[in-house]
């Protein structure tokens, strides 16, 4: 009787084709670190551009937004809505001070410090933050996004 571990790579070998591993890996989009800080580019774009739903559109359904200023956790478009409309008042503008970046198939995380800086009100805030990313039907969205203020010590 053959021994389990003999036998492995054939059982799997006939479980997968190798034209569907190629296509499986030909799909996969691992993205560069200069790609996941783009995607933080065009969020802080659309932040200056002052349009909440334009902001909320970069976040998928269902995404969790775990906000800087706000103790409420937002689940759905409208609460995402409801959260930048408050905080576009301002008009903030993010500076990334320190980043790490994770990548994966289709999916990344973007975590550090930045900076808000309000041009209404001259403020600055330092905050804590990690966006993740999944790549859905071709576009990249945040699927989670929690943002906390620095600690002063």
């Amino acid at each position: 009787m053959p021994r389990l571990p003999f036998m492995l790579p054939l059982m799997l070998a006939s479980c997968f084709s190798l034209p569907a591993l190629a296509a499986s890996a030909a799909t996969c989009d691992t993205p560069s670190d200069a790609q996941v800080l783009a995607l933080f580019g065009e969020w802080n774009n659309r932040l200056q551009g002052g349009v909440a739903a334009k902001v909320a559109e970069l976040y998928q359904d269902g995404a969790l937004l775990l906000p800087t200023l706000s103790a409420t956790p937002r689940l759905t478009r409208e609460a995402h809505i409801d959260y930048f409309k408050g905080f576009l008042r301002d008009r903030p503008a993010g500076a990334l001070d320190e980043t790490q970046v994770f990548s994966g198939c289709d999916q990344a995380t973007l975590a550090g410090l930045y900076t808000f800086t309000f041009a209404a009100t001259g403020k600055q805030v330092p905050a804590r933050f990690t966006f993740n990313y999944r790549k859905v039907g071709g576009e990249w969205l945040i699927t989670h996004h929690h943002s906390s203020l620095q600690p002063s010590s």
